[in-house]
């Protein structure tokens, strides 16, 4: 398939079975990114449905967890992609074993979803997802060295600035805007990683989660933890970077980046 222009979407499906109920697939037909990026699908391989896996001309890829019905990534791709240049986990197995990392190469762009850890309360997996950043951001430098570029796409499951969450100061003690994941995430961005929504807006009050309890969401008392993030030789190829907050299906919303292709 011959594109002008890519249009990438990333959704955290808080599990595809209630997603699907929920008029996911109604969505997609509707919207027709040429990506799209899944997180936290909760299914595992051999139990997805078989009208999940080529629904209106999409080829689709899964990685998921050991665990059932925990974490796991997918991509639906309208793009030809040969089997070489999909790349399943970040080759370390205490990750890749929950699923959280799946890649499609096109064009020389590396197109990825992935699904943070949560640190939980108490801060008790802080130091697992650390680790985690810290091999995402190492693998990505070396995608970069092999002369690619790259959109990484997903639930980073980090507010990074006061300007994304509507409540920042009761927050300062909590699992996604704890200073250590902000600070990481300041890094990530100083290592040449740029926030594509920011490329577009500037101020706050998008958000692209939120808590389900009731009034919550109406109310926008929001977090924004998905992302686009791109390499610098990109950025001139931008078109738009979207946040969808009225798309219902999930606790998260979809969010898209569209690109001119060469």
């Amino acid at each position: 398939m011959t594109l002008k222009r890519l249009k990438i979407y990333s959704w955290n499906l808080n599990g595809i079975r209630a997603a699907v109920r929920n008029g996911f697939l109604d969505w997609l037909q509707k919207e027709q990114p040429d990506i799209l990026l899944m997180q936290e699908v909760r299914c595992a391989d051999a139990d997805l449905n078989p009208e999940w896996l080529e629904p209106f001309g999409y080829k689709s890829y899964w990685h998921s967890a050991a665990k059932k019905g925990y974490s796991g990534v997918g991509i639906y791709s309208k793009v030809a992609v040969a089997a070489e240049n999909v790349i399943v986990g970040l080759g370390d197995p205490q990750f890749d074993s929950e699923g959280r990392f799946l890649g499609i190469v096109h064009e020389n762009i590396l197109i990825a979803s992935a699904y943070f850890p949560n640190s939980q309360r108490d801060t008790l997996r802080l130091p697992y997802k650390l680790d985690y950043c810290n091999l995402v951001l190492e693998f990505l430098n070396r995608q970069r060295s092999l002369g690619r570029e790259v959109v990484l796409g997903g639930d980073f499951n980090i507010a990074h600035t006061p300007l994304d969450l509507a409540n920042p100061k009761q927050n300062e003690k909590n699992a996604g805007y704890l200073p250590e994941e902000r600070d990481w995430m300041t890094r990530f961005i100083e290592a040449g990683y740029v926030d594509t929504f920011r490329l577009f807006e500037k101020g706050g009050g998008h958000y692209t989660w939120w808590s389900q309890r009731p009034g919550i969401r109406e109310r926008n008392i929001g977090w924004r933890l998905d992302y686009h993030f791109i390499t610098p030789g990109l950025v001139d190829r931008v078109v738009t970077a979207r946040i969808f907050p009225s798309v219902l299906g999930s606790d998260h919303c979809p969010v898209s980046l569209e690109l001119n292709l060469k």
